[in-house]
């Protein structure tokens, strides 16, 4: 695009009816629903990168995109007009020039995720179903907690990812903690540089696990000198899990980031 430059979009949506962020022919996707408003809206096609392709059914209330549109362009009326023309279950918060050197995907240094559990015995409440599992089980938080401490740092998770031809597993994972979150909820917090296809439900289905008394605190841990997925590690269901923040550098050492997150990694690499 001629006279263009780049907007950050803050995305949120309600993944229930969606098949996952990613265009797919026939069917409708978060991406496809954007594109066509986006292209509609500015007159022009409309390409956006993501920071995280959600899977079907895992929500957003953190989501980040960008793409190039004309210098000239105002970023609340394009908000405006998007809240007239996307379906209810998306939404556009805000969209903000950036500098050139933002990448959604490859510029950021970590992905925050929310998984919430509802262990109460009627399970989750009614405005809260579409993103809560209702656990029928009792859970061990102490048992959670410490199995979740043992995963922290640097590792390779190929027994917790869905491989994909040529890309790497190891990932630094920041934080997985988890909390009450009052009316029997239990929340599980999960934040990574990165986290690669299934990971984190992968992760909350075998801490899971151990919570209901099914496997040993240290089991989880044990997993990570596997090569490969680990059949029996289950994977949580989507609809519990919120994508719910991005974040980016100072606008300084965006373009570095981008370089280092381009390289494949290693494990202990420096």
């Amino acid at each position: 695009m001629s006279d263009s430059r780049r907007f950050r979009l803050d995305v949120a949506y309600d993944g229930t009816d969606f098949s996952g962020w990613a265009i797919q022919p026939a069917r409708r996707t978060v991406c496809g629903v954007l594109t066509e408003a986006l292209s509609t809206v500015v007159r022009a096609p409309v390409q956006l990168t993501v920071a995280g392709r959600t899977d079907a059914g895992v929500h957003a209330t953190g989501q980040v995109a960008h793409a190039d549109l004309s210098s000239d362009l105002d970023g609340t009326w394009l908000v405006r007009r998007l809240a007239r023309l996307l379906p209810s279950d998306v939404r556009v918060r805000a969209v903000t020039p950036v500098p050139a050197a933002f990448d959604a995907r490859f510029s950021a240094l970590r992905r925050h995720y929310r998984y919430r559990v509802a262990t109460a015995p009627h399970g989750a409440e009614p405005l809260r179903a579409r993103d809560t599992l209702s656990w029928p089980h009792p859970l061990d938080l102490a048992a959670v907690t410490d199995a979740s401490e043992r995963l922290l740092g640097e590792h390779d998770f190929a027994a917790f990812c869905k491989r994909r031809e040529g890309a790497t597993t190891v990932r630094a994972l920041q934080r997985l903690s988890w909390a009450e979150a009052g009316g029997g909820v239990v929340e599980a917090s999960v934040s990574a540089d990165a986290f690669c296809h299934s990971m984190v439900r992968s992760l909350v289905g075998a801490l899971l696990d151990v919570g209901r008394g099914r496997r040993a605190a240290a089991w989880p841990a044990e997993l990570l000198t596997r090569g490969e997925r680990a059949s029996e590690v289950p994977v949580a269901p989507a609809h519990g899990l919120t994508l719910v923040a991005v974040d980016y550098p100072p606008d300084a050492e965006l373009a570095a980031r981008a370089d280092a997150t381009r390289r494949k990694r290693v494990l202990g690499a420096q």
